[in-house]
């Protein structure tokens, strides 16, 4: 039986949104809306490939969504909005309660909320177009997807910090893994372009704004980068990564600060835009460092730096590696990253055909190196629509 299922992914000031046709996931209506909370905000949107794009008041994201809704019955991509079955939300952090897609209710809402410490920038967002949702289209099921959940296969010697083990068993206090939806997707494409025995060993590159890698093995997850929180692992757009802890009691005793003004700082004002003090943005860094801007290249230095730890460690904890794969916004369209990241992992056996890594294309690993190395647009909302099927059914 068909269903016409939303898959959302609300962010802070953005909404974006692919309306599905299942089980074919035919994909009827595509969009974006950014500037949420601002007099000109933008919506962009696709049907049968024909692009649109409209500026309009978007004070915050019910009016958004409704406008989305608008927009759907407007272009009889649905003829009522009853139509719609079931909507699945990303969001970031499902902590030690879930470990797959859960239909909400009252009680997945407070567990949302009270995770919400955890990722401060995504999870009270994520529960803000839930309950817009809910009000303007209150006949769906609306379906959780979780973050953490792909990554609940990395094993307790991954997963465990070296704190009090009280903190773990009461307070579930260790690594999460975030970015699941994406690595399960680099997963399973994979593994249907390239093969399962060439996919066996997998080391997945999340890199956008945010980022992270995972280790996969046979499909699932043994080890990612980020932790407990979204703020671990690499150098990210405005996230500082892993960081020496004590650097954070100094910080607070040092400038008079907070742990609010610490989080803040650490989310916010770090990384790449830290490092560079001029844009968290690896196009705008290129760019500086290209006309001789030291901080800039030292970012973009220290950024390729952290991916290619990364990478050796989990070479390690797959024994081997089949597959690189490099996906999201940076991933998929900086050459000049993989270039860099690529460059000293000719120990593995990986290098890179500098025409194809320019090209962009799916595959552009050299013919003598012994790594598949893709370039594989992510597509996390197909991921979203499977579970929230999957719930429904």
């Amino acid at each position: 039986m068909s269903e016409k299922i939303l898959a959302i992914n609300a962010g802070s000031s953005s909404l974006k949104f692919k309306l599905y046709d299942m089980p074919e996931a035919k994909v009827l209506m595509s969009g974006q809306v950014d500037r949420i909370g601002s007099q000109t905000g933008e919506f962009s949107y696709a049907i049968a490939g024909s692009r649109s794009k409209s500026v309009a008041p978007m004070p915050d994201h019910m009016a958004a969504i409704q406008h989305v809704i608008d927009t759907l019955l407007s272009s009889h991509v649905i003829q009522s909005k009853n139509e719609i079955s079931g909507v699945g939300h990303r969001v970031s952090h499902g902590g030690r309660y879930y470990s797959e897609p859960v239909l909400i209710d009252e009680d997945v809402k407070s567990k949302i909320k009270e995770l919400s410490v955890l990722s401060p920038l995504h999870n009270p967002v994520n529960l803000m177009g839930i309950e817009a949702f809910e009000k303007l289209l209150p006949h769906a099921k609306e379906v959780a997807v979780f973050d953490t959940a792909f990554h609940h296969t990395i094993p307790a010697k991954a997963y465990m910090y070296a704190l009090p083990y009280s903190y773990y068993k009461d307070h579930g206090i260790r690594r999460y893994g975030f970015h699941g939806p994406s690595h399960e997707y680099i997963a399973q494409k994979a593994q249907e372009l390239f093969g399962a025995e060439r996919t066996h060993r997998l080391i997945s590159c999340h890199l956008g704004n945010g980022g992270s890698l995972t280790a996969i093995r046979d499909g699932k997850s043994i080890n990612s980068s980020m932790g407990f929180t979204p703020l671990a692992g690499i150098v990210m757009g405005t996230r500082s990564g892993d960081i020496d802890p004590e650097i954070i009691p100094f910080i607070e005793e040092e400038f008079n600060m907070d742990s609010q003004d610490v989080r803040k700082m650490l989310n916010h004002d770090s990384g790449l835009l830290g490092i560079s003090g001029i844009s968290n943005d690896i196009r705008d860094l290129d760019k500086a460092a290209q006309t001789g801007n030291e901080r800039a290249q030292l970012a973009l230095d220290v950024y390729a730096h952290q991916i290619q730890q990364y990478i050796g460690a989990y070479t390690t904890d797959l024994e081997g590696l089949d597959t690189l794969v490099f996906t999201a916004g940076i991933g998929e369209h900086s050459a000049l990253v993989r270039k860099m990241v690529c460059s000293r992992l000719r120990y593995l056996g990986v290098k890179i055909d500098e025409a194809k890594n320019q090209a962009n294309e799916i595959s552009i690993e050299a013919e003598d190196s012994r790594v598949k190395v893709a370039v594989i647009p992510t597509d996390e909302e197909i991921i979203i629509a499977r579970d929230v099927m999957a719930v429904l059914d």
